[in-house]
């Protein structure tokens, strides 16, 4: 009798890197700048997604951006020719000495039952076409969860979609994007990212701080949250990490 194996898992779907750095002190800034400068179009040219960079809030030394991939193969096929390229190699000793830490990534993919295209790319599309509303402050939760937020029997990921995600919306807090981890090995190994994490993401906007906390504060009182807060706590097995975020001048999501 033949052995039996395992079926090859489809690798075929968008990927994300959600990537948090450590920059030097005092030299956020001129780094924001020289990202949009040197490291938007150049990465974009070769097939990624640069969705958006960003200063954190509540962490002055804190840079945040997001990039995404056709799939895995394309990760690896593009991120090698990036990494090997004109741009990074003239740039990268104005970049490399202003990084404390780089290694805070997490790779993604949407949700099973999100919408396809996933939700982070309708809303890239419409910030380039200026039709973003309540532009200014992007959140981004973490949410620490017991178990796998794309285990089919916990559900967490589809809880999200049919019964979370409605609620927010109907604060006015627009959802404009969610991921579950992506499981497949990091193709890329020079650059690490966090493995094993049984986490669930999601993003949403403001037009600033107060608006965010009016919002947040009014969905979680609504009658729609009150449903649904036991079940939404439970699931975490610690507080989420929320990122306040104010986006650089050459920022898709705004």
């Amino acid at each position: 009798m033949p052995p039996i194996t395992e079926p090859a898992m489809d690798h075929r779907h968008p990927v994300f890197e959600l990537r948090q750095y450590k920059i030097v002190k005092g030299e956020r800034d001129r780094f924001m700048r020289l990202f949009d400068e040197a490291f938007v179009d150049s990465q974009e040219a070769l097939g990624m997604r640069l969705y958006g960079q960003f200063a954190d809030l509540d962490d002055p030394d804190r840079f945040v951006w997001i990039r995404g991939f056709d799939d895995m193969a394309a990760r690896e096929r593009t991120l090698d020719a990036f990494y090997a390229g004109p741009v990074w190699q003239a740039r990268r000793g104005e970049a490399n000495p202003l990084l404390v830490d780089n290694d805070n990534v997490l790779l993604l993919r949407p949700p099973l039952e999100a919408s396809i295209p996933a939700r982070i790319d309708l809303a890239r599309e419409a910030a380039r076409a200026g039709g973003a509303a309540g532009s200014g402050l992007l959140l981004i939760h973490l949410c620490y969860l017991w178990k796998d937020p794309a285990d089919p029997e916990d559900g967490f990921a589809r809880f999200f979609e049919h019964e979370v995600a409605p609620a927010l919306e109907s604060a006015g807090l627009p959802v404009v994007g969610s991921f579950i981890p992506e499981r497949s090995p990091n193709n890329f190994p020079r650059l690490p990212v966090r493995e094993g994490e049984k986490v669930f993401v999601w993003m949403t906007r403001a037009a600033d701080a107060d608006d965010w906390v009016l919002r947040w504060s009014a969905c979680r009182h609504s009658t729609a949250w009150r449903a649904l807060d036991s079940r939404w706590r439970d699931a975490q097995e610690r507080a989420p990490q929320i990122l306040r975020l104010r986006p650089s001048v050459g920022s898709a999501l705004r």
